[in-house]
């Protein structure tokens, strides 16, 4: 409220009041009160400087702008790929003819790499062995490092989407709900041989 009186005690010494001349009263009035708010100080070449309120403060400091931090933004996409259900997995051998004997496979070589949006499913096989199951109906091994269980894959596996968009060997480490991660080996195509 101090300051309000103030601001407007300025104005009321520019201005004369209405219908009237200015007091003398009246303007060492507006001044003792001015001067109350605001301190005279003399600065060393001796003239009188006066200090205003500390309200005003806020209106003289000049503006800054706002102080932006960086931002970074980063994308991960994690894939996961489930096991292959019991049926599903039957249904990739239910055109063939029933046998006694189980049916023997061949490894071929594919390459060192596998899109990955082509594994339908996968499966644990031996003990470091994940035979990935391909929407194409292909049948894909996936030899892990020594080191490395296919037990720990029981339930699936999750991986980081690469670039590429792709699953090499010696390049992506699988991840098992268990904590294990492990990278792919060997990659090679099962064939089954025909008797």
């Amino acid at each position: 409220m101090n300051s309000l009186a103030a601001i407007l005690a300025s104005f009321g010494l520019l201005f004369p009041v209405a219908g009237g001349p200015l007091h003398r009263d009246a303007l060492e009035d507006a001044n003792a009160r001015l001067t109350e708010q605001a301190a005279l100080e003399t600065n060393s070449e001796g003239a009188v400087v006066r200090l205003l309120p500390a309200a005003y403060l806020p209106f003289l400091l000049p503006q800054h702008s706002p102080v932006f931090e960086q931002v970074r933004i980063e994308r991960r996409l994690i894939i996961r790929i489930a096991p292959q259900p019991g049926p599903m997995r039957q249904n990739l051998t239910a055109s063939l003819p029933p046998r006694s004997a189980q049916p023997r496979y061949l490894e071929r070589p594919i390459g060192d790499c596998l899109p990955v949006q082509s594994i339908a499913g996968v499966h644990a096989e031996g003990s470091n062995r994940l035979l990935l199951f391909l929407r194409d109906r292909r049948l894909i091994s996936a030899t892990l490092e020594k080191a490395c269980s296919a037990r720990d894959f029981y339930s699936g596996f999750y991986m980081e989407n690469s670039r590429d968009g792709r699953l090499c060997v010696d390049r992506d480490q699988l991840h098992a709900r268990s904590g294990a991660k492990c990278e792919v080996a060997r990659l090679s195509q099962l064939v089954r041989v025909v008797e």
